[in-house]
């Protein structure tokens, strides 16, 4: 583990490291995909005392692909990208305003695939050293941006799962007014379990996708 690092990294680096997709979905990976992707999953700290939060942009709700999801920075790769780092790292300049400089990338996680869009998603795993205010580059893309404190994303209160009309349930978190769930939520849930900040939480409260028409399931 680099110097720079807090202590809190681990246990989670030494077990992204050692992990594998199984370890983040029961989705066998495909070997190709209609295209390559990465996103960046960004953890910061703002005040020692606080702890560590993550990165989160929350997309417009114009968009025709994942209105008003809440989402880690990223997207395709470009043929100019010379990896998944600086796809993500790109991506997150174009949608949010961050200063790649600011960053030290610290592992990348398996590729990941996701059915519903046939992409093959790596998330960039990075510690963001010097935080700069960051911004919606494009409103019409991005609606919302904040830095989420995993303190309150292991807070049981703001725990759930939520089933999509298909069947799936999957697990979310629902903190300051933003939701986050699908493969976002998915990928945040395996990390905080990795480094040990997963509290126990209501595992029986579910709720349906929104915009589902459904009343929620206590």
């Amino acid at each position: 583990m680099s110097a720079a690092l807090p202590a809190w990294w681990e246990p989670l680096l030494s077990r992204v490291t050692a992990a594998d997709a199984a370890d983040f979905t029961r989705l066998p990976t495909p070997d190709s995909a209609r295209r390559e992707s990465a996103v960046l999953i960004l953890f910061g700290e703002e005040d020692p005392e606080n702890g560590p939060d993550v990165l989160m942009l929350q997309r417009a709700d114009t968009l025709r692909s994942h209105p008003g999801q809440a989402a880690f920075p990223g997207g395709a790769s470009d043929p100019d990208d010379i990896d998944v780092a600086a796809t993500a790292l790109r991506e997150a300049s174009e949608e949010v305003g961050l200063d790649p400089t600011t960053i030290e990338v610290v592992a990348h996680l398996p590729t990941l695939w996701i059915p519903v869009s046939d992409f093959l998603v790596t998330p960039v795993l990075a510690w963001w050293r010097s935080p700069h205010p960051v911004r919606p580059v494009d409103p019409a893309e991005v609606a919302r941006v904040d830095r989420l404190p995993v303190s309150e994303l292991v807070d049981p209160a703001n725990r759930l799962h939520i089933r999509h009309p298909s069947g799936w349930i999957g697990p979310a978190f629902r903190v300051r007014e933003m939701l986050v769930w699908g493969f976002t939520a998915g990928v945040l849930s395996t990390l905080l379990e990795m480094a040990g900040w997963s509290v126990p939480w209501s595992m029986d409260r579910v709720e349906e996708m929104p915009g589902s028409g459904k009343a929620p399931v206590p």
